[in-house]
């Protein structure tokens, strides 16, 4: 169920920024980040004029060859939005693979009432093998799998229930209620550039995140693929909320930062997440700089 009017936040910026939280252990500047220490950083990404928070999503992570622990996003992420006002809210993303698809759908719209109405959910088919396995949950057939769930996420979020008998998720008037601020239902935002779930983005999200792209020209063919999916499901290009991430680390200067967030915002992407290194409290208070040199170019 595609729309033809995205469901999409307000920005008073042609191209919005987004701030990248550090939740594992050992990334907000070689310490694990407390919750208090999250909501400080929070409150200086407003400062700094960021308009949306972003969590990874995982169970434990892979560095090195070695596990490395995360907090669970979806309490975090409650936790943040019921502390911090006024700023948008959501997983990049969501491991369809690791939650019940409608059980997910009633989360993120609790997470949207708690959050009046800042609440995107972004979700993906998955990829880091080593947690499924852990937590014991099945990692084969993750396109399919994914694209059951989305289906099923698209029912609950969009008409309030949802009947469907696929080969891995199935439900029988499951009903989402109630419901939250916004009855047309929340943004559904997918991390995607797989041929295959390409398809899924034009048929079901409002939004679409290319994963980390580190050059403005690397984000060509990944647009060129999302115009002819969406051409194939007869939805209006336009109709897409284009958004990007890409990681900047301290020694990158400020000119050079700002070049590229003109860049990709003149591709047409609406909304661009920035991941710092280090992730400290003194690198968001930088990027500050990098977004009011970028808006004085508009």
């Amino acid at each position: 169920m595609t729309h033809k009017h995205p469901v999409w936040f307000d920005s008073h910026r042609p191209m919005s920024f987004g701030l990248m939280l550090p939740v594992r252990e050992g990334t907000m500047g070689g310490e694990t980040p407390r919750f208090n220490d999250l909501v400080v950083m929070a409150h200086a990404a407003k400062d700094a004029g960021f308009e949306a928070l972003w969590f990874g999503d995982h169970l434990s992570y892979q560095q090195h060859g070695e596990t490395v622990g995360t907090w669970e996003a979806f309490t975090l992420m409650a936790g943040v939005a019921a502390t911090v006002p006024d700023m948008v809210i959501g997983p990049l993303v969501s491991c369809t693979g690791l939650r019940n698809p409608a059980l997910l759908a009633k989360m993120a719209e609790t997470l949207d009432e708690i959050s009046d109405g800042r609440f995107v959910l972004g979700i993906g088919a998955g990829w880091n093998q080593p947690e499924y396995e852990q937590f014991g949950y099945p990692f084969d057939h993750r396109a399919s799998r994914f694209e059951e769930s989305i289906a099923i996420i698209s029912e609950m979020l969009r008409t309030g229930e949802s009947t469907y008998a696929g080969r891995f998720a199935q439900t029988a008037g499951a009903e989402n209620r109630p419901r939250g601020p916004r009855p047309q239902g929340l943004p559904i935002l997918v991390g995607s550039n797989g041929d295959r779930l390409v398809h899924s983005v034009a048929r079901y999200a409002d939004a679409w995140n290319s994963d980390w792209q580190q050059q403005p020209e690397d984000y060509l063919p990944l647009l060129a693929k999302l115009d002819a999916a969406c051409d194939a499901e007869g939805r209006p290009r336009e109709s897409l909320i284009k958004t990007g991430s890409v990681r900047f680390t301290a020694d990158i200067s400020v000119e050079k930062r700002t070049a590229y967030t003109h860049a990709v915002q003149q591709l047409g992407l609406r909304h661009l997440v920035i991941g710092l290194e280090p992730r400290t409290l003194a690198s968001v208070q930088d990027f500050g700089n990098v977004i009011a040199l970028h808006d004085s170019m508009n």
